[in-house]
């Protein structure tokens, strides 16, 4: 249910694969804090349904993939607590797709920024629509990733490209992200991002659940290592300091003028 134009998340399903929809079209599919508890328990649901084997994630419409935070909801945090609070939570969500028992796709019908290339660097592989693209514009609000995307990146596509990417915020043009490992497929004009997708997942839905959710645990002890803690509380607590910073909040204003979130 649209929990008062919160929109919701639907699940579809077709034999083996299921594909989880952030519907919240109107907002850009921004993850409010309702969209992200019901994102967490959909994929903690289907995580003991022993017989999926492949999970698509994608969003409403063709403008967003997701993207990000509410931030008419999220400028209300504005102490190290709430900000730390309010990052490990969402990064708590994005750890059920990390760890979810299956792959999992993201098919960007749209772009996916800031947030939403968190929520697509989380997943195991990505697959974009003609006019899909992703960017980590955190930094233009001067803050940094906080949901563990910066470590997803990294883990991706090398330390060197991933701080490029990070501290330049730049969209990642198909070719390149092809090139470096962050996409795994991209639709050309006239392809449509569904046929892409299943053509895609077609070869691992000839194996049986058992058998992906086997080569997915070892991706998840691969990925979740000993070295991710570390660099997950660099994250979380430069986040934190760059969150409550009035760096920040001019940021904001510069980007809305009196309309900032928050104002009024």
């Amino acid at each position: 249910m649209d929990d008062a134009g919160e929109g919701r998340i639907r699940t579809e399903r077709r034999g083996a694969l299921v594909t989880v929809i952030v519907d919240r079209e109107t907002k850009r599919n921004a993850l409010s804090r309702h969209l992200q508890d019901e994102l967490a328990a959909t994929f903690e649901h289907l995580a003991d349904d022993i017989t999926i084997g492949l999970v698509v994630l994608t969003g409403a419409g063709d403008r967003s993939f997701v993207s990000g935070g509410d931030l008419t909801k999220l400028a209300e945090v504005r102490t190290n607590m709430a900000a730390i609070e309010m990052a490990l939570h969402a990064r708590s969500v994005l750890d059920r797709i990390r760890r979810f028992p299956a792959p999992v796709i993201a098919a960007l019908n749209g772009d996916a920024l800031g947030g939403g290339a968190e929520l697509a660097a989380a997943c195991d592989f990505r697959i974009l629509a003609a006019h899909a693209r992703m960017a980590f514009v955190q930094g233009r609000h001067a803050i940094s990733t906080a949901w563990g995307g910066g470590v997803d990146l990294m883990h991706l596509v090398g330390t060197q490209r991933a701080l490029r990417l990070l501290t330049t915020c730049q969209y990642i043009e198909h070719a390149d992200g092809l090139a470096m490992g962050l996409y795994d497929r991209c639709a050309t004009n006239g392809e449509s991002l569904a046929d892409v997708v299943d053509d895609f997942a077609e070869p691992m839905l000839e194996q049986t659940p058992r058998v992906l959710r086997t080569y997915k645990a070892m991706a998840v002890a691969a990925r979740m290592h000993a070295q991710r803690p570390p660099v997950e509380a660099a994250e979380l607590e430069n986040f934190v300091a760059g969150w409550v910073h009035d760096d920040h909040w001019r940021a904001l204003d510069e980007m809305f003028g009196d309309g900032a979130p928050g104002r009024g």
